[in-house]
């Protein structure tokens, strides 16, 4: 589900000012250089105000747009998607909290309309997008500072731009960091489906890894089994069907896997640990289920199993922007994790460079189809309507 183009249509029912705006940002003197007005416009943003059921707390305010200083930016968002995490901040029990009252929305794409006397990184018509979570993208028009963005290219689908910071990334750095893994080596992950999920399947398939994609029963199964494999997957079974005794016969074909993504939690990841192989890992980065994860005694002494968290928030506090990351906790080495330099025919290399160390997998790619899954609901309960 999109908020850009539902907060061009929808009317706003009250106004908040400039409490948004910090006492930076106000009343700033304009620079000759600016190729924006300096006059005060009107913007258009969900805001929240105290944290609790985004249906009840997110109203459509209008505010007013701060003038661009030196190092500013101003952006047009073209898109924003609703992601999970974004639910999680509003209800607030996330592990980063803005300060209140708060823009929603951790992810989008804008366009560039103008820029200080002393920005050089960005240009007016580039498109950008947030390089940290918690910079509220659920509105028509905001300035930034230029260190708060990353440039992106402009002639890729607008989903896939506007979706680019979070799911792909926290894919490629889930398949890259953990484990040692090679062509042909198997991975098995939940929520399939989810946007993640999809750009694990694509990147895997770039890097020549099968993956054992797990889905709940739906009507629809089928259609979505098709939609996954066109995506790049290489099998896809049901929750019941993990659990069934012909796994065995399964996997007398297909490798054991040696890395398991864990996005919902409760059984589900309990059957993920259960057809890892010896020595594997499981690496949660999700609760979708709001369950615990279980590993069994058995699990971790007999087949010395191991299990990790990923937040790509994290990551990025750890790591600064002018490392070359790709030799990473599964490295160590001067090669890569796939034992050898990164593939150039498959476009995944890495550059020096924050935004190709932070984005390489679906800029080079190309063909992904982002998935916003259940969460559409969220703004449709809020009166608007997906663009």
């Amino acid at each position: 589900m999109w908020v850009c183009g539902a907060l061009c249509r929808a009317r706003a029912p009250a106004q908040l000012g400039q409490r948004l705006l910090p006492e930076s940002r106000r009343r700033r003197p304009a620079s000759a250089s600016f190729s924006a007005s300096a006059e005060p416009s009107r913007v258009r943003a969900l805001v929240y105000g105290h944290h609790g059921d985004p249906a009840k707390v997110v109203e459509l305010k209008n505010l007013e747009l701060a003038a661009v200083g030196g190092s500013d930016v101003h952006v047009k968002m073209l898109a924003a998607p609703i992601n999970p995490s974004d639910i999680n901040m509003i209800q607030g029990n996330y592990g980063l909290l803005p300060q209140l009252p708060a823009v929603g929305g951790n992810e989008g794409v804008g366009q560039v309309v103008a820029v200080g006397s002393s920005v050089t990184g960005v240009k007016p018509g580039d498109w950008v997008i947030p390089a940290n979570p918690g910079l509220g993208t659920w509105r028509t028009e905001a300035v930034f500072g230029e260190e708060e963005l990353i440039t992106v290219p402009s002639d890729i689908p607008l989903q896939c731009a506007a979706t680019l910071g979070v799911n792909p990334c926290t894919a490629y750095r889930m398949l890259v960091d953990f484990e040692r893994l090679q062509p042909g080596d198997s991975i098995i992950q939940n929520a399939s489906n989810s946007g993640v999920g999809q750009a694990v399947i694509q990147i895997a398939a770039a890097l020549g890894l099968r993956t054992i994609n797990v889905l709940r029963d739906r009507p629809d199964l089928q259609k979505l089994t098709d939609r996954l494999k066109n995506l790049g997957a290489d099998h896809v079974v049901t929750e019941e069907g993990l659990r069934k005794p012909e796994m065995k016969s399964f996997f007398k074909d297909v490798p054991q896997p040696r890395l398991a993504l864990n996005c919902v939690g409760g059984k589900s990841s309990t059957e993920l640990l259960r057809h890892l192989a010896p020595g594997g890992t499981m690496v949660t980065y999700g609760g979708m289920a709001k369950q615990p994860v279980i590993a069994s005694a058995s699990q971790l002494i007999f087949k010395d199993l191991k299990l990790r968290g990923f937040w790509l928030s994290q990551w990025k506090k750890d790591h600064s922007p002018g490392q070359l990351l790709l030799p990473s906790r599964g490295a160590d080495s001067g090669e890569d994790c796939h034992g050898g330099q990164p593939s150039k025919e498959n476009k995944l290399w890495l550059q020096p460079d924050w935004a190709q160390i932070l984005l390489p997998p679906l800029l080079a790619i190309g063909s992904a189809e982002p998935a916003m899954g259940h969460q559409a609901s969220y703004l449709t309960s809020l009166g608007f309507s997906a663009i």
